[in-house]
């Protein structure tokens, strides 16, 4: 396969050439042949790579369903994500064991690669739960993450906790050499926040929503993730976060930024009434919330995100990098870049960043 007369994204900028991939890329600069895919001056991306998505297309990570992950794998792929972790919500030790022996079997025929596991929970705060369920909290536990883990093939990859918690500091040292722990729906102030990230913490889950705010006196969990040199996730659907904070957490963090869909099971689907963690949420011109108004996660695409801050004021190049390179490293994993040798997981968007084509593997996906 040979896409021509692009703008290719390597390392953090774009570059005008040709980029030709069997299942893993092969050249890339201005190469002969005959085009199969003519760019016609747009875009060629690394696969997106969403970290934080619960669901889509009426179907939920957190349901056990195995028949419902091909759906999610063909979704992501028809947005341009490529890779991502399946993401869990606060649910009672047997519902997680059943979801993590459901990821660890499903084999995909197609679509996007399941990269691992987002355990968003249990280990989280009951002040700043926010969709989560208070009757499913749970201390930090190491034993249990453990037994969840192993329940899901080793494949948890990033987990979420409340540091002021009982024992989530010593949870933290002990799972930080595991996988990746983030510090999320939390009531922590700076201090605590600081001890978590000395501890082993790398990572901050949907930045200002739930977690207390950044105020002059009192910086919390935000000025904590800046100080410590955290990655930090944004939930870019012109709902969570205001358009002037998402440029100034751009140019706080830079790099660190990670874009995420946090999407639900309503993601792709009309407006209505669904599911979330056992409770009921309300769908209403894409906004999503709980029945007392708490405002849920989100109904986009990771590559509605990608937009959305390019129209907000960021440059693409950043905007990539956020929904792509960044995630990967954040969660340790081997995706969201482009060059010779590495799995050709490509995304081809128009000048104006409509979606071309997906390829995962070299294999194209239907869009």
């Amino acid at each position: 396969m040979l896409i021509k007369n692009a703008n290719i994204f390597l390392g953090k900028t774009f570059i005008e050439g040709d980029i030709r991939f069997t299942d893993r890329i092969e050249a890339i600069g201005r190469l002969d042949g005959p085009a199969d895919v003519d760019a016609q001056g747009g875009y060629v991306i690394p696969g997106l790579v969403d970290i934080h998505t619960h669901g889509a297309v009426g179907e939920d990570f957190s349901d056990g369903k195995p028949e419902g992950l091909q759906p999610l794998a063909d979704y992501y792929a028809a947005h341009g994500v490529t890779s991502f972790l399946a993401t869990t919500m606060t649910l009672k030790e047997p519902v997680l064991t059943a979801a993590m022996h459901t990821i660890r079997d499903f084999r995909p025929s197609g679509g996007a690669k399941c990269a691992g596991v987002h355990l968003e929970g249990p280990f989280l705060c009951y002040a700043k739960r926010g969709a989560q369920a208070a009757e499913n909290l749970h201390k930090p536990d190491a034993a249990l993450f453990r037994r969840l883990n192993e329940a899901s093939g080793g494949r948890v990859k990033l987990v979420t906790v409340a540091p002021e918690e009982e024992g989530a500091l010593a949870f933290i040292r002990e799972i930080s050499k595991i996988c990746a722990v983030s510090v999320g729906h939390t009531a922590a102030d700076y201090d605590t926040a600081m001890a978590a990230f000395a501890a082993g913490a790398s990572h901050a889950t949907h930045l200002f929503n739930a977690m207390p705010s950044l105020l002059h006196r009192t910086p919390g969990v935000v000025g904590a993730a800046l100080d410590s040199g955290a990655s930090v996730e944004l939930i870019c659907d012109g709902l969570h976060i205001h358009p002037a904070v998402i440029r100034a957490v751009w140019r706080m963090f830079g790099d660190r930024l990670n874009l995420i869909s946090d999407s639900l099971r309503c993601a792709g689907m009309p407006d209505g009434n669904y599911e979330l963690g056992g409770q009921p949420i309300v769908v209403q011109g894409g906004r999503a919330t709980l029945l007392d108004g708490t405002l849920a996660g989100s109904s986009i695409a990771l590559l509605d995100a990608v937009r959305n801050v390019v129209r907000f004021g960021l440059p693409l190049s950043g905007a990539v990098y956020a929904a792509s390179t960044a995630p990967a490293l954040a969660a340790g994993l081997d995706a969201g870049r482009i060059g010779v040798g590495r799995p050709a997981d490509l995304v081809v968007l128009d000048r104006e960043l409509a979606l071309r084509a997906v390829f995962v593997d070299g294999t194209a996906q239907k869009i």
